[in-house]
């Protein structure tokens, strides 16, 4: 499949110098020695002039590398429950980057819950808008692209047991790039409150606690799947630590806090 820009003008210029020079203002310069090795990374996927400081910020900290598995939630509610784009390529502003076979397939190895299958992606934005910075970052990136429906907790550990299996078959090393927003359309105050709940439990490299506390508080945290995921994964790997590289929300960019949405940049290492 050839996949196309589904949000290019809408999130991010479509214009490929327009977007490139706005990547490289809200992506820090660091030094390669400064850039930490990584397991997964979660990331926003709000329009760039919300949530681009983040996104930027936080996968400009860690080494990327050529391989990268992205992981987001299935907003528009089509195709499969996991669905993963197995074979082609993206053709975004800055080039076209090929999707993984390698990886796909062994992906689809690991899992009987994971399926083939190009209708999820077809519009899903928040997959798209993390890969202009993971291209400015790695010129010689490939996708391994992964949407994720609601699953009960069981089966997302069985999701991120397979996915750190298949990582590991690879043979090389992998990003896991997990994208979401936090808390949506409460007050500052409020959704300060309710992602610091779901942040510690990231922080605590806890899963299980993440998605009850997601789950028992009724947050708003669009792509609890996909970093519940990650972060299993991540443990299954070896994970040891967690940390925040930066939160904020909508309203340092609107001036609105009486409706904002929380985004937070989270390195797993």
């Amino acid at each position: 499949m050839h996949r196309s820009c589904a949000v290019a003008d809408q999130f991010y210029p479509g214009n490929p110098a327009t977007l490139e020079k706005l990547v490289a203002e809200l992506t820090p310069t660091y030094p390669n020695e400064k850039r930490q090795k990584a397991l997964a990374v979660l990331s926003p996927h709000a329009g760039y002039v919300y949530s681009g400081g983040v996104a930027g910020e936080t996968l400009s900290s860690v080494e990327i590398p050529e391989d990268v598995l992205l992981m987001g939630p299935n907003h528009q509610g089509m195709g499969a429950p996991a669905s993963l784009m197995e074979s082609g390529d993206w053709a975004m502003p800055m080039g076209n980057v090929p999707i993984n076979e390698t990886l796909a397939t062994f992906v689809l190895e690991h899992s009987n819950l994971v399926e083939a299958d190009i209708l999820a992606h077809k519009f899903e934005h928040s997959l798209e808008v993390q890969v202009p910075f993971l291209q400015y970052l790695q010129p010689d990136l490939t996708l391994t692209p992964l949407v994720i429906s609601h699953f009960p907790y069981n089966s997302l550990h069985e999701l991120g047991k397979s996915i750190a299996a298949a990582i590991a078959a690879f043979g090389k090393p992998v990003l896991m790039v997990a994208s979401t927003d936090m808390t949506h359309y409460e007050s500052r105050q409020q959704a300060e409150k309710k992602d610091k709940l779901a942040l510690d439990q990231i922080l605590s490299l806890n899963p299980k606690s993440l998605y009850e506390t997601v789950v028992g508080n009724r947050i708003s945290m669009c792509g609890i799947m996909p970093s519940t995921i990650a972060l299993i994964a991540s443990l299954e790997l070896g994970a040891s630590k967690a940390e925040i590289i930066r939160y904020t929300d909508s309203g340092e960019a609107s001036g609105d806090t009486h409706q904002v949405v929380g985004y937070a940049g989270v390195v797993i290492s």
